[in-house]
């Protein structure tokens, strides 16, 4: 089976097995730059959910927060960890295990407040 796209790229040009693949680190200087970029991104992205869980905890007030939405994104999330754990792509399980964590903070402050 034959699997060309989306999250198995990195993971795929690190097999040496498989000669019709990319070297990694690949040679271009653009696509080692987004290789690394993209390690940054899986973290930064979760970390802007952090003010809404700072202003839920510090002003004790979850108005207009939506705990379903925020527990579904939490149980969401679930899934990509594994997916990560599973496929050894380091950057999906970084990404989905903070925005766990951080969605995880916010569902619970719903709930409180």
């Amino acid at each position: 089976m034959k699997f060309e796209q989306g999250l198995y790229h990195m993971h795929k040009r690190k097999r040496t097995h498989n000669k019709k693949l990319k070297e990694y680190p690949h040679p271009n200087k653009w696509i080692r730059f987004l290789d690394k970029a993209m390690i940054i991104i899986a973290i930064v992205a979760p970390i802007m959910t952090l003010p809404q869980a700072w202003e839920i905890f510090y002003y004790q007030s979850a108005a207009g927060v939506s705990v379903m939405t925020w527990g579904a994104y939490v149980l969401l999330n679930m899934p990509w960890i594994i997916y990560g754990i599973v496929h050894k792509e380091k950057i999906v399980l970084i990404n989905a295990f903070l925005f766990f964590l951080i969605d995880l903070i916010v569902t619970i402050g719903a709930i409180i407040y």
